[in-house]
């Protein structure tokens, strides 16, 4: 704990006064004006661009982050309540299209500062290494150009600066977590107890949700509402794990700022800064480097929308790269019913899960694989999953009655990266009047066949553990690529210093630069990666200019 707290002292800042929020910090904080030019300016305040803030703020850069949402405050701005949180999730109007077009909103993105994570569901695995050079291994995907060592130091650091509680893990590269597991509950029982009965291997965690106190940070008291964030600072995001660090260091976190073009001087090739509006007036704000964190669809939307005489086709999208390559997560849900009570909602949603399907099995009929792990559907989450299967009225009303019965478990599907699933630009624009995202998608047979492979898992280890009845909804989760990390400048748009190739002083450092995605839920590997590339850039420049 010594040593965590000596790089990031972010859980020791958090009040004691029974409040969640250092107001005092914030009220504080280094402000910057737009005439400076600043060491860096990041854009977005995720899980890439708060790690890059509080790392080079820590490296003496002075660095100001924008983000298009609120900074929030856990005590007035989050409730116990699904339909009152749907504040925390990115609704500004976007396109969507192809044969199987994705629904955006609730589990796939964020707004404000802290990002997706705020109300993610604290599911931190590594990716695999075989992740990372999945073309080489199974035919199918892209190998990064970096691989699992390169990245193995920076998972384990920030597995202890969330920090990730969890048993031994035995898969991929096997290894332990700094926490001990939480305590398993019944939805977690029905997966281990139906695994057994199978002879699958099931293991608890991994969860970046705290199992004892860590700094000023509580212990988890299981209230099961980790999507609607997680009021009392159990449940790790960068707004409590990475963020009162960075502005004890000196970084500037201005919320509420749209960032809308990063400017590029003609003449040099060099970005000199971004144009942003906030409370409805237009700002520049000038930076000796710009570093993009605004994940997989408007990273490729912010760098289109920044076209100029040297870029007419897209700010780095020389050899048309940028929006390609967008994955999804297959993410099917399948609910078991149980005649004892089993009350899901009753800990953390993921509690326990397996990797046992995760890698490429030569007798399956296709390539890679997915995971599985407990997901603990509130109640309004679980009419939607009735109602998919058709039922209504009476109907649905019984099952919801009967809902603290059920079980369910949701699989992640590596969906494979193909040209053609991109963003681009549509016709329609939003209240700043840019262009919206365009997202097309479509899957292959290979998707289809993962997610086919998914449900009948599911649904043979719930029928092991007892379960009289199932039913399987069809979801999607977890957006990676767009923008992604690429040995050269005809493959992609940034080396694995997530530098961007066309622009010397550009990095991009969110989930858009994965190559591949795993069977994963991306966080912990974006943050990593995010760490990675700060660490080099300082090492490169061990005091700013």
């Amino acid at each position: 704990m010594t040593n965590v707290r000596a790089r990031n002292e972010s859980a020791w800042l958090l009040p004691t006064d029974g409040t969640r929020t250092n107001h005092r910090l914030r009220e504080d904080m280094r402000r910057f004006a737009d005439t400076e030019e600043v060491d860096l300016v990041v854009v977005g305040c995720g899980a890439g661009g708060s790690v890059m803030t509080q790392r080079l703020a820590r490296s003496g850069w002075r660095v100001v982050v924008l983000d298009a949402g609120p900074f929030w405050d856990p005590d007035s701005d989050w409730v116990s309540d699904e339909a009152g949180s749907h504040h925390l999730y990115w609704t500004e109007p976007r396109v969507i299209a192809g044969a199987n077009p994705v629904p955006l909103g609730s589990n796939n993105s964020g707004r404000g500062v802290g990002g997706s994570m705020v109300h993610y569901a604290g599911y931190t695995p590594r990716f695999h290494p075989s992740d990372f050079e999945t073309f080489t291994r199974d035919g199918v995907g892209a190998d990064w150009p970096l691989d699992y060592t390169d990245l193995k130091g920076y998972y384990r650091a920030i597995e202890e600066e969330l920090p990730v509680a969890g048993e031994k893990w035995p898969w991929g590269d096997p290894h332990s977590y700094p926490h001990r597991p939480h305590p398993v509950g019944g939805n977690g029982e029905i997966f281990l107890r139906g695994a057994l009965a199978m002879g699958i291997t099931a293991k608890v965690g991994p969860v970046a949700i705290t199992n004892g106190r860590f700094g000023n940070r509580p212990h988890c008291i299981y209230r099961g509402f980790c999507l609607q964030g997680c009021k009392v600072n159990a449940k790790a995001s960068p707004l409590i794990t990475h963020i009162p660090d960075a502005l004890a260091h000196g970084a500037e976190v201005r919320a509420d700022a749209m960032v809308t073009r990063v400017e590029v001087d003609q003449r040099t090739g060099r970005a000199t800064g971004v144009h942003y509006v906030r409370g409805g007036v237009a700002h520049f704000q000038r930076a000796a480097m710009v570093a993009i964190a605004g994940y997989s669809i408007e990273t490729p939307r912010l760098l289109l929308n920044s076209a100029s005489a040297r870029f007419p086709d897209g700010l780095c999208n020389d050899f048309d790269q940028v929006g390609r390559y967008l994955m999804v997560q297959g993410a099917p849900q399948t609910a078991g019913r149980f005649d004892a009570e089993v009350r899901m909602y009753k800990s953390p949603p993921p509690e326990v899960s397996s990797e046992e399907f995760y890698e490429t099995d030569p007798s399956k009929p296709y390539q890679r694989g997915f995971s599985i792990q407990t997901v603990s559907p509130l109640p309004n989450t679980w009419a939607e999953h009735v109602a998919a299967q058709g039922h209504w009225g009476r109907s649905l009303r019984e099952y919801m009655s009967d809902y603290v019965h059920w079980s369910c478990l949701g699989a992640l599907c590596e969906f494979l990266p193909q040209p053609d699933n991109r963003v681009t630009l549509a016709e329609e624009k939003d209240r700043h009047g840019l262009p919206v995202a365009r997202f097309s998608y479509t899957q292959c047979d290979n998707d289809a066949a993962l997610m086919r492979a998914a449900q009948a898992a599911m649904e043979d280890l719930l029928h092991a553990a007892g379960a009289d009845e199932v039913i399987t909804i069809d979801r999607f989760a977890h957006l990676v690529g767009g923008a992604r990390m690429a040995a050269d400048e005809q493959h992609g748009v940034v080396d694995s210093d997530c530098r961007t190739f066309a622009v010397p002083n550009l990095l991009i450092t969110d989930g858009s630069v994965l190559p591949t995605q795993g069977s994963a839920n991306p966080a912990l590997t974006i943050m990593a990666v995010a760490a990675r590339a700060a660490e080099r850039l300082a090492s490169r420049r061990s005091h700013p200019d």
